[in-house]
């Protein structure tokens, strides 16, 4: 059976402990502007451009009322994720964890159950397109099944060692990424044009809501795990700041890069890995930048799908 609470020693090597609820006394990560750099790195992917790229492709929506969506919804999708990422250093536990005080034991594994589910969609999800990537920029080489498996099993290796070990990776994965971006915007910026914004009607008022749902769904998604990330942080460090550093860590790179995956598509209308893989020209070791940015979020999602197993013992308490 589970103990109410576990004393968590630091750990060198397979991360060993699950949901108990992590003592006050041995809570050591101390660097709070993790809370901004854990979510910079997890959303500064190809992904987050993918998104951006159907505003115009998917849905028919101009620049200006495109990027009107993208502040809105992200604005209202990260305040849930801000607030219960809060929670982790006040309670010691993990965000489903605490979904018991509001589900109870039967509730709290349903709600489990659908968290796995999304997690692993996500990571299909990202895997995917660094696999597309791979493919398209070695024409063909390298075979999409093949990027998907290495990218899914690097994805696997560094999730077992578990909370210490992805923090290491993403507190400086985002510097590589921002780079890349930045040049791929300065070589794309003198093409691009500004999309002009549909007639004002029914389609387009679809438009702007289906494409606000998508923006949504993306940055509130991760509040299933959001206190998961800060759970061995000390109880008093300040909840504010919290809420702020993971509120703008998931903010800036989804408005910066869905803006700039929307207007790639003025000068190159084509999604996922295929719009990215056009810039083959540019360095071929961007192929393995962008292939391994998927890892930064996958890392969320496998890493948080082996926190919990539905017959764990209640430990909320």
């Amino acid at each position: 059976m589970a103990t109410d609470i576990i004393a968590i020693p630091e750990e060198q090597g397979l991360e060993t402990h699950g949901i108990e609820r992590v003592s006050p006394k041995t809570r050591t990560h101390v660097r709070i502007r993790d809370n901004f750099t854990m979510w910079l790195s997890a959303n500064l992917v190809i992904s987050t451009i993918a998104l951006g790229a159907i505003a115009n492709l998917a849905f028919g929506l101009g620049f200006w009322d495109g990027l009107a969506v993208i502040i809105i919804f992200n604005i209202i999708g990260v305040l849930p994720v801000a607030f219960f990422s809060t929670l982790g250093p006040k309670l010691g536990l993990r965000q489903m964890t605490i979904t018991r005080f509001s589900f109870g034991w039967i509730g709290g594994i349903i709600m489990a159950l659908f968290n796995v589910a999304a997690c692993i969609g996500w990571s299909t999800v990202n895997v995917i397109i660094g696999g597309q990537l791979v493919n398209s920029l070695t024409n063909g080489a390298i075979p999409e099944w093949l990027g998907i498996l290495v990218i899914a099993i690097l994805t696997t290796v560094v999730s077992i060692y578990g909370y210490r070990y992805v923090h290491r990776y993403e507190r400086w994965a985002w510097i590589p990424m921002a780079i890349i971006f930045a040049i791929l915007v300065v070589v794309a910026v003198p093409h691009m044009h500004i999309i002009p914004t549909p007639a004002f009607g029914a389609v387009e008022i679809a438009g702007f809501i289906s494409f606000g749902g998508a923006i949504f769904g993306f940055a509130t998604g991760w509040s299933s795990y959001a206190a998961d990330y800060n759970v061995n942080q000390p109880e008093e460090t300040p909840a504010g700041r919290i809420f702020w550093l993971t509120g703008l860590g998931i903010f800036v790179p989804c408005v910066l890069l869905e803006t700039i995956g929307m207007a790639f598509t003025s000068w190159i209308p084509k999604g996922g890995g295929d719009l990215l893989a056009t810039f083959r020209s540019f360095w071929y070791t961007s192929c393995i930048t962008y292939s391994l940015a998927g890892l930064c979020t996958s890392f969320f999602n496998s890493y948080n799908k082996y926190c919990y197993t539905p017959d764990e013992k209640d430990c909320s308490t």
